[in-house]
């Protein structure tokens, strides 16, 4: 009978929705919650152990079930609890995948199942109301530390603010909506909760490093981000196309065009303004942040605007220390942090630096970029064995790699962008930045 029993739960597995993880998509899950009646991978479910007041979990193939277990299975499933416990997720909240970090998926579950955010929207408040003010542990640009700020987020000026101390009028960097970026980075920043903010200041990328003990006060803060962004991005792309809004903005920063390591950035050429009467209204829509990011999964997401959705936050393509030399390749090799955001590729002295030393646009092979395996020949200098060469119509960039796994994920991230045709707004951007004063 048990065997009867546990076969029959497998058998659930090859139903519709049951054969990914309710919770972060991963595929073949193996474990089960048999209070909420879903399907869960072994990561998440880990996690569904720290809320026992609303869900018990079993292996799917290790466990003795019971027959009222298995019952109770095969009347819900994932497809069922998606309709019951996303019915309300708002179209900017952030969906975590298997690869997103154990906070984001942490507060994704306990937000579903432990405090029921997406069945009574009134529990959304902290993150939907356009306005959040609070305090968040901010790392010193210059000495390191992390200190106490008062940060407000406010959708009707657009802008997050933080200032230096709690009796200040004025605040110390306002950075605006549209020139904004946040992705978790718990392991460069050393807190589980970590958060990297990038914006634009003085026309260059600044990063902030900020964390929050409370686990839900720090994802409230990103998904209240990601708010105001869709709804900045609502009023500068009103009806656009998914291919409309894709291409019409340079990521955040600098995209420089023809190959050459640039210090400081440049905002790209004037975008699409809003006719509507709005105090988001876009200036330079053309540098907002508009690349892939999270990717909605199930019930819940808006069918009205659903291409906004990815545009709202971005994780990097790839990160790392690379070493690099200088345009005539005659000196050293130095030691350098690298990041790859979509089409450009920053490098920092130190993977905290509020700015980056450096980028280069890597655009497509169709327009002259080539990425290799290996150095020229005659380069001298470099400590790490595992080369790549990035050529540019302009130039070519040497870089080397401790071991011969990063230089390959590095490689296959050049090469997807790469092997990715421009956008004809990307052409303009670039010749925008030849023919710059």
């Amino acid at each position: 009978m048990a065997k009867e029993r546990r076969r029959a739960v497998l058998e659930l597995l090859q139903r519709p929705g049951n054969a990914h993880c309710a919770d972060c998509g991963a595929p073949d899950p193996d474990w089960a919650s048999y209070t909420l009646g879903v399907f869960i991978c072994l990561s998440c479910s880990g996690i569904h152990r720290n809320i026992p007041q609303v869900s018990k979990v079993k292996s799917v193939r290790l466990d003795t079930w019971e027959e009222a277990q298995v019952e109770f299975m095969a009347s819900h499933g994932n497809n069922a609890a998606r309709a019951t416990y996303e019915s309300k997720v708002p179209s900017f909240y952030y969906r975590p995948t298997a690869s997103d970090c154990q906070l984001l998926r942490e507060q994704w579950i306990r937000a579903k199942y432990e405090r029921q955010e997406f069945t009574r929207p009134e529990k959304q408040e902290p993150y939907s109301a356009g306005y959040r003010e609070g305090f968040l542990w901010k790392r010193g640009r210059d000495n390191g530390q992390f200190l106490s700020r008062k940060f407000v987020l406010t959708e009707r000026e657009g802008a997050l603010k933080y200032f230096n101390r709690n009796d200040a009028k004025e605040p110390k960097a306002v950075m605006k909506i549209e020139h904004l970026n946040a992705t978790f980075q718990p392991a460069k920043i050393g807190h589980p909760h970590g958060l990297q903010v990038t914006y634009l200041k003085d026309n260059s990328t600044r990063n902030i490093f900020v964390y929050h003990e409370d686990g839900k006060e720090m994802v409230d803060w990103f998904n209240a981000l990601r708010a105001a962004r869709f709804h900045y991005l609502q009023v500068a792309f009103p009806g656009a196309s998914d291919a409309d809004v894709s291409g019409a903005a340079v990521p955040l920063g600098v995209v420089l065009p023809s190959g050459g390591w640039c210090r400081g950035l440049t905002k790209g050429p004037p975008g699409p303004q809003s006719a509507l009467p709005c105090p988001l209204r876009p200036r330079e829509v053309t540098t907002g942040t508009l690349l892939d990011g999270a990717r909605g999964r199930g019930a819940g997401l808006s069918r009205s605007l659903p291409q906004l959705v990815p545009k709202l936050s971005r994780n990097y393509l790839k990160e790392g220390y690379m070493e690099k030399t200088g345009p005539k390749q005659t000196e050293g090799f130095r030691k350098r942090w690298f990041t790859m955001d979509d089409r450009r590729l920053m490098y920092f002295k130190d993977p905290l630096d509020a700015f980056a030393r450096g980028e280069v646009f890597i655009g497509s092979k169709e327009s002259g970029y080539t990425v290799l395996d290996g150095l020229p020949p005659s380069t001298q200098g470099h400590h790490w064995p595992h080369g790549i060469t990035i050529i540019t119509p302009e130039r070519k960039f040497l870089l080397a790699c401790e071991t011969e796994s990063e230089q390959r994920a590095w490689v296959e991230a050049f090469r997807k962008v790469v092997d990715r045709p421009m956008l004809p707004q990307e052409y303009a951007v670039e010749a925008h930045f030849k023919h710059k004063p």
